[in-house]
Order: structure tokens, then sequence, then C-alpha cells
């Protein structure tokens, strides 16, 4: 159920976090991301959490949305698929007018320190802005080797087949400026898994916006399990083939 505000929206930047079970971790995402200097609002897209993440977020609402509306739920029906979740946020974000939409992870893999950088990118000239982990060199914490390897050689494939000038194509952690995500047809967004993220900034790429990766500090989740399978990897793998194929056939004009 997506019920819009018809409150001012104060922020102009709005914190986009898919969740399912994510119960240990999002109250306290919710405290990093409003003790910001830069306000942001927040916009939780949880798919029937069975462990009531989205109950816990509807009692944060009373506590946080006093003044202004600035925590945000929509709930779905069930796992759809991390692309679809990103999607619907992105229409409420259009909806609301934000001008910055980010996406951000809910279990502090992403700093929600790194986010007015990410902002600040956008306000300088970037139409997006990507988390990178690997712009000056591999950074990440508590990966195992294979895991490191696997994510690095996964970009480097991308930019070989793609020739997209972006080290971490994979990142989550993007900030992009409204009129970016108003030119790209998100109904014909084809991937919902790991590949969406890869796409997204293809798109952004193909239709000429400016992407900058601004250097962050990827760090594993402490609470709550890990969503990547071998499914999600085999659907980049393929994915990336499939999407540069089929650009070759498209026409890409803002």
């Amino acid at each position: 159920m997506l019920v819009l505000s018809h409150q001012k929206v104060v922020s102009n930047a709005l914190v986009i976090v898919p969740t399912y079970n994510e119960k240990e971790n999002i109250a306290l995402i919710a405290e990093a991301v409003f003790a910001l200097q830069r306000p942001v609002h927040l916009l939780i897209v949880d798919d029937n959490s069975p462990d009531q993440t989205a109950q816990i977020v509807q009692d944060l609402q009373t506590h946080y949305n006093t003044q202004e509306k600035k925590l945000h739920l929509l709930q779905r029906k069930g796992k759809l698929g991390l692309g679809t979740a990103y999607i619907e946020g992105f229409h409420y974000a259009l909806q609301n007018n934000y001008e910055y939409i980010l996406e951000m992870d809910a279990d502090f893999s992403h700093d929600p320190n790194d986010l007015p950088r990410l902002i600040a990118a956008c306000e300088k000239g970037s139409d997006v802005s990507v988390g990178s982990r690997y712009a000056t060199g591999v950074n990440v914490v508590n990966w195992p080797i294979g895991r490191v390897l696997l994510s690095y050689f996964a970009s480097s494939y991308v930019r070989v087949i793609t020739r997209m000038p972006i080290r971490d194509a994979t990142a989550g952690f993007v900030c992009y400026k409204k009129v970016v995500l108003e030119t790209i047809p998100l109904n014909k967004v084809k991937f919902i898994g790991y590949a969406f993220q890869i796409e997204m900034k293809f798109l952004a790429w193909k239709y000429g916006f400016k992407i900058t990766e601004v250097p962050i500090i990827f760090t594993e989740r402490v609470r709550g399990h890990s969503k990547l399978s071998a499914g999600i990897f085999k659907e980049a793998f393929f994915g990336v083939l499939q999407m540069k194929i089929m650009s070759w056939f498209k026409s890409y004009k803002k």
C-alpha cells in the first residue's frame, strides 16, 4: 500500500532503502540517516518481511514524522526483486518532486555518512554519482577474498563488455538527479536482481548523463543475512551480454 504525503517536503533528497527481514538494522539506519547535518528523507520499500520490519518502520514514523513527513514506507505483497523495489521508489520520488534520489542498502555496508558526499557530487555538476568500492583500489572490509575477487572481476567484466568508464558498475550506493530518472524509461528496465544496478548505470551513460565515482569503504554487514545468491551473479553475467547486444538496436535520445 502506497500512501503519498500531502505535507510540505522540506528536503530535496530521498534515500530509498529496500528491505526484507531487516529488523536488526532498520531503526539504526533511520537514526543514522536522520542524524546527518544534510537533511534527507528516507523511503523504506519493504517486501512483506516476515520479521515485521514494516511494523518497526510504522512505529518509527510516529517518532520521526512529528513536524514533517521524512520517514516514508511503501509496503509490497512479497519478494518482488531489488530492481522493482527501486523502480517503485523512483516513481514515488518523482511524484513527490525530490531533486536527488539515492539508493542505499539497509545493512550498513553503505555508510550513511557518505550520503552527503554523493549528493554534493551531483550538486557540483554530475548527473549520477556512484559510491565506488574500486575507484581508488579495492576498498572492501570483512569480505572473504573469493567474494572480493568475484565482485572486482564482475565490475571489470562489465567495463570491458559495455565500455562504460565506471570501475564499480555493480555498486548499489548511488545518487541520481531527478532528470536522469525522468529520462530513463523506467517501465522498460528489464533486470530485477544484481544486473539492475548495471542496467541503470548503462542507461544513464547511453543517454549521455555525466557519471562520477565517489570513493567509499564498503563494509560487510554485521547484523542480519546477505541476500546474494549464485542466481544473482548468473543474471548479471549473461544479462550484460544481452543488454549490450540489444543496445545496438536502440536509440538513446533525451
